[in-house]
């Protein structure tokens, strides 16, 4: 049984930084294969950060292109978010995901969520 569980989220003035971190167990997932997402109240879940098929490399979303980085610890089958200069409206719960075919879009598995909030 696949299980993803995230940690590390809180509460952090804007500036600040957090760094989440998502563990996963049942399957061992590529780079390629993890991604995280948010949902903020009142929106839609939308993608944030993720990895490539070709060359190892990572891709995100342009809000948050250049304050978040995701890596990954294959030792420990983690990966995680580090986020930069925080602004309120990064607040929202943060969601780690993998995908079990990283040759189709949609992800297969998904954590429970953490939550970020980032005060003025």
């Amino acid at each position: 049984q696949v299980q993803l569980m995230e940690s590390g989220g809180g509460l952090v003035q804007a500036g600040g930084s957090l760094r989440l971190s998502c563990a996963a167990s049942g399957r061992t997932f590529s780079s390629a294969a993890m991604g995280w997402f948010r949902q903020a109240p009142g929106k839609g879940r939308e993608f944030v950060a993720g990895g490539r098929r070709i060359g190892n490399s990572t891709y995100y979303a342009d809000s948050v292109k250049g304050r978040f980085t995701i890596s990954r610890d294959n030792a420990k089958n983690t990966v995680y978010l580090q986020m930069d200069n925080l602004k309120p409206e990064d607040t929202a719960v943060y969601y780690c995901a993998a995908r079990s075919n990283i040759w189709l879009p949609q992800y297969d598995y998904w954590g429970q969520g953490t939550q970020v909030t980032v005060s003025s």
